[in-house]
């Protein structure tokens, strides 16, 4: 049965929201920890030979070392780190997993480019123990040699592409002096001034390892789940197929701006009819020529989940009445309120204890 969507009541907690204090959605302004860590998963050893050795200074007034390349490497893990509450401080029935999207990190979830508490702080106080990850080949998962073992070299974003890409402005609105920089004419909610700031987090990435990837996110899910997934952007895809995987260990999936999934006509979806999906789109995403080929498929993969007779919810939150929200919408500034809507919608679908 077509499930109505969460429009109405996420206009009423935007309502909400707006004569509340910043911490109401958290439920709390504080928490206690049990215990905070961290640990790589996934991976395999690999075996170099033949290769030439080289002499190197590792720093200025250090003697001359032979560094030899050949030899067993660990490569294609992912580095996860993990807050854990304490007591009563856990409300949530399953611990909250959240992936990043492209060129990206784990840095995506926590504080903001602004300097505000971002979605790991929120969920933190919310109830939920996190888990935040760098994928395979992103910050501290660590990179491996290229061509030997990743199979091309890596590829950046140049921040003119993040200002346009990622919605904060229109086309050629971009310039080096962020005093000439063109948000979108009816407004951004991205916090401009610290652009700059955000651009820094960005990492090479490669367009070779997806497989490695996936293999260290089904691990992942297989270590610390049952779990509910957030995830962003290019994330979007993993997260789908390990949640094909194993639907008994994803208990929900709140997929923020997906980039990719399944195809519907090629991959059969019934294994999540019981996995209770959460889709959540911000502004002007008519304007970004990839977003108009993006947003299709999308729609295709969250109809055909929707006709499984699954939970199936959906936030185009300029129709519940948000503008200019952008394609970071967890670093806007009302992503608490955006948060709030999630934190609802976990609780109406008995995630929360």
């Amino acid at each position: 049965m077509k499930r109505t969507l969460f429009l109405t009541a996420a206009a009423a907690v935007l309502a909400a929201c707006a004569h509340q204090p910043a911490e109401r959605g958290a439920g709390r302004s504080h928490y206690g920890v049990a215990e905070v860590g961290s640990f790589h998963i996934g991976g395999r050893q690999v075996t170099l030979s033949g290769l030439p050795t080289k002499e190197i200074v590792f720093t200025a007034g250090a003697p001359p070392f032979k560094v030899d390349p050949n030899g067993d490497y660990e490569v294609e893990q992912m580095y996860v780190q993990y807050v854990k509450l304490f007591g009563a401080y856990a409300r949530a029935k399953y611990p909250l997993l959240m992936w990043h999207g492209g060129g990206l990190s784990g840095v995506t979830w926590e504080t903001k480019p602004d300097g505000q508490p971002g979605w790991q702080q929120f969920f933190l106080k919310a109830g939920h123990d996190v888990y935040v990850s760098d994928a395979v080949e992103r910050g501290r998962a660590s990179w491996a040699r290229y061509p030997e073992i990743f199979k091309t070299e890596p590829f950046f974003r140049a921040k003119k592409e993040a200002w346009e890409l990622f919605r904060i402005g229109p086309a050629d609105s971009y310039a080096a002096d962020p005093a000439k920089r063109r948000a979108h004419a009816e407004g951004t909610l991205f916090p401009v001034a610290a652009f700059d700031q955000f651009v820094k987090q960005g990492v090479p990435r490669w367009a070779t390892n997806d497989a490695a990837t996936q293999a260290a996110y089904d691990a992942l899910v297989q270590k610390v789940c049952p779990c509910v997934v957030i995830v962003h952007s290019a994330g979007g895809n993993f997260t789908f197929n390990a949640a094909l995987k194993a639907p008994d260990k994803v208990r929900a999936v709140i997929a923020v701006e997906p980039s990719g999934a399944p195809d519907p006509a090629k991959t059969n979806l019934g294994a999540l009819k019981g996995v209770p999906h959460l889709f959540i789109w911000g502004d002007y995403l008519d304007r970004q020529d990839l977003f108009k080929r993006i947003t299709p498929n999308l729609d295709k993969f969250e109809a055909a989940l929707r006709a499984q007779g699954g939970i199936v919810d959906r936030i185009d939150l300029p129709k519940a009445g948000m503008r200019g929200n952008s394609h970071m919408l967890m670093m806007d500034r009302n992503s608490d309120q955006v948060a709030q809507l999630v934190q609802d919608w976990m609780a109406k679908n008995g995630l929360m204890k």
